[in-house]
């Protein structure tokens, strides 16, 4: 990213959060953030995070000079129950912000809903008729009237399956939790948490304020693939396949395989040069395992 110092605040401190902050902190920026607890204030407190509870409930009163004060924005924290927490909040105070040069809204690929394996880019229509990616829908939507009605510069990313250290297929595999289920034609995206954080820098350094950004990597593929990837980088049998509709998920585990798309990141390339540090599954679990081994 270019040298660029400025002040994030991140509603959210969270997975992709956290790795975005690593990034920035080493260029020299000032960031800050919220928690849900006084609990996590004070472990991100002891690891040189400023940070403050804001639960969703009720607003930050009175919002931190380091809000305020914000070059930069990102907003992690979904909607529950339909509603935006931020929006909610502090939609006003995001409106009268004038030092904004940029804020980002993490966003799901679940918005387009079920395409039947069929590709899917931003100008693809949004059919999902599952009750959390309508709520992204709506929350999409309101941050991008933040951007019509007071030029605050939003960009939305919407993101896929997220995985990274300490939350991936060989993690999964270690721990006993592995299951391959077969759905005939089934495929999920999936990112990299570092190229997430890698996304966010390159619109941080090129702004296109309203623009939308899908944020996956270059290979759709079979979930059951993935575990079976894991199991050979970990020299173990894999389980066994079961099909799905003899699987016993749970009715979030089944929604996900209600829809079936790829999902195409060309703009990622196209507008913000991103190259992929993990283009595909196998790199980034091969990368992942040989971190492991170091640590």
């Amino acid at each position: 990213m270019r040298n660029h110092k400025g002040r994030l605040f991140c509603f959210g401190l969270g997975y992709c959060a956290l790795a975005l902050l690593s990034t920035l902190r080493d260029a020299g920026w000032q960031i800050a953030g919220t928690c849900r607890s006084k609990e996590s204030v004070s472990s991100l407190t002891k690891e040189g995070i400023e940070a403050y509870v804001f639960d969703g409930n009720t607003p930050m009163c009175p919002p931190p000079s380091a809000f305020l004060n914000a070059s930069h924005v990102l907003c992690s924290a979904p909607p529950t129950a339909g509603i935006d927490p931020v929006l909610a909040h502090h939609c006003d105070d995001l409106a009268k912000l004038n030092k904004l040069a940029w804020v980002g809204y993490l966003s799901t690929t679940g918005v387009y809903g079920d395409w039947k394996g069929d590709w899917v880019d931003e100008s693809s229509e949004l059919k999902t008729i599952n009750e959390r990616g309508i709520d992204r829908i709506k929350a999409e939507n309101g941050w991008l009237k933040l951007w019509e009605q007071f030029g605050v510069p939003v960009h939305i990313f919407r993101l896929a399956g997220i995985y990274g250290p300490g939350r991936n297929a060989i993690e999964t595999v270690r721990t006993g939790r592995a299951r391959r289920i077969k759905k005939r034609g089934q495929v999920f995206s999936r990112i990299h948490v570092d190229d997430i954080s890698q996304v966010l820098s390159a619109s941080i350094s090129m702004p296109h304020p309203s623009r939308v950004y899908n944020v996956c990597d270059n290979e759709a593929a079979p979930p059951q693939d993935v575990i079976s990837y894991a199991c050979y980088l970990l020299g173990v049998e894999p389980p066994p396949l079961v099909p799905f509709e003899e699987a016993d998920l749970s009715p979030m585990a089944r929604s996900f395989y209600a829809e079936n798309k790829r999902v195409s990141n060309l703009r990622l390339s196209k507008e913000l040069g991103v190259q992929l540090k993990w283009p595909d599954y196998r790199e980034g679990l091969k990368s992942l395992l040989s971190s492991s081994k170091m640590s």
